[in-house]
Formats: structure tokens, C-alpha cells, sequence
């Protein structure tokens, strides 16, 4: 019961939060986008927001767990039909810097799904998993395919991507790092950064940001999300 309650208390604050993106995004007087990546679909929330908002010509969501795939596969066949939209691609598989099988923490809370260790000592662990969390057997492991992201684009004939969108909880850097190139054929990059340790990230947010800027990217968006130790943040190409 509360477990539930506090999903949705959480669920209507980021209502707000992601409209403050979208109105963000808007003001740069951006009305479309011809190639689009979804890292971290989950059920293919950030599908429905973006083409709720812009009109996209291809759409790429890349879903880790095969768990959250399957109602991800569910909800893309409605999201087509609401939308008119028939180029929108799934694929069950993780993101990083290396081609390789891996496992995935398949969280009770499904949307913290993650590919990398969980401090379950830390005090934000225990915070959150008072409200979110099942008190035992809150993960198991879930065997998945990582990709090199350069190498899909590579095989893909893809040239540019107008946008990424990064939501892998703590996996962020890998992902980008697996772009390789063609993160300098990308002109937009949304990712959010956690600031706790209940995630076991190996990098800090000042990886990201170097990694970005030698790629000739700008900050040019920071909001903190709802009741979390995180922030998102939208970069862009300053060559595009």
C-alpha cells in the first residue's frame, strides 16, 4: 500500500518536472526531430512524452531488462496506433562501452532497474527502500545483451541523431562512452545524474561533463528531479 502510494505521489510531481523539460525544449523553437534514441525506455514513457510534443520521424528504444521489455512491446503497439507513428524500433538490450553479455538488477521498483551494484548500506537505500521496496528479495538478476551504440549506428547507416535521451540509473557514462564517434554526430544529449551512493557508479558527474565538453557539447539545461538526489540536464553540440 505504501509502496504504491508513494510511486504515484512520485509519479505526479515528475508530471510537472518532465513538462519543464518539454517547455525547455520547446523555447529553443524545436518542433521536430528526424532521428531519436531512448536509452533506458523502461515501458516507453519518454516515447509517449516526446511524440505527445514533437513530430519524429524514427524512434530507437534500447531496453535492457526483458521484463520491462515485454510491457515496453505492449505499450509501443498502442503508442504507434495513438500516434499515427509506425517507425518506432525496440530492442531488448543494454547500452555501454562494450560488447558483451551482462546482468541487470531487475529492482521491485522496476523504473531503478540497473546495470551496475547497489550500496544497500547507504543510507539512501534504506531511505528509499522504506517506500518503494519490498523488504526482501527487492532485486534479482536478469541476464541481457550489451551493445556498443557505435556499432548499432555503424550497422544502422544512421548519420546523425537530433536526440538521445539517457535514463539508465547510473549508467550513463558507459553509454556514452559506447557512442564512440558518433557522439559527435549527436546534437542533443538528456541524461540524468544521481548525486546519492546507493549506486555504485565508478564516476562522477564531473566524467560526464569533461567527456561532453571535449566533444564540443554545452550545458545548457539543469533541474533537479522531484524528491531525489538527482538532476537532469540537457547538453548540446555547439558544432550542429
Amino acid at each position: 500500500m505504501i509502496k504504491n502510494l508513494s510511486i504515484l505521489f512520485l509519479k505526479f510531481f515528475d508530471y510537472f518536472h518532465k513538462k519543464k523539460i518539454i517547455k525547455y525544449l520547446k523555447s529553443l523553437e524545436i518542433e521536430s526531430f528526424n532521428i531519436f534514441f531512448d536509452v533506458g525506455a523502461h515501458i516507453g514513457e519518454s516515447i509517449d512524452l516526446f511524440c505527445n510534443n514533437f513530430s519524429i520521424k524514427s524512434i530507437y528504444s534500447f531496453e535492457a531488462s526483458l521484463k520491462n521489455y515485454n510491457l515496453l512491446k505492449n505499450r509501443t503497439e498502442k503508442l504507434k496506433k495513438k500516434f499515427n507513428q509506425s517507425n518506432i524500433y525496440i530492442y531488448n538490450l543494454a547500452a555501454g562501452d562494450k560488447n558483451q553479455e551482462k546482468k541487470i538488477n531487475q529492482l521491485d521498483e522496476s523504473s531503478s532497474s540497473t546495470l551496475i551494484d547497489i550500496n544497500q548500506n547507504s543510507k539512501y537505500f534504506r531511505k528509499k527502500s522504506g517506500f518503494l521496496y519490498k523488504k526482501k528479495n527487492y532485486s534479482q538478476k536478469i541476464n541481457t545483451n550489451q551493445i556498443r551504440l557505435d556499432k548499432f549506428i555503424l550497422d544502422s547507416n544512421i548519420k546523425n541523431i537530433d536526440f538521445i535521451k539517457l535514463d539508465t540509473e547510473g549508467y550513463e557514462f558507459y553509454v556514452l562512452n559506447g557512442l564512440g564517434k558518433y557522439i559527435q554526430n549527436t546534437k542533443y544529449i538528456l541524461f540524468e545524474h544521481h548525486y546519492h551512493n546507493m549506486l555504485i557508479k565508478n564516476y562522477s558527474f564531473s566524467d560526464m561533463h569533461n567527456l561532453l565538453r571535449k566533444n564540443n557539447f554545452k550545458k545548457i539545461f539543469k533541474a533537479k528531479m522531484p524528491f531525489r538526489k538527482t538532476f537532469e540536464y540537457i547538453y548540446k553540440n555547439e558544432n550542429m
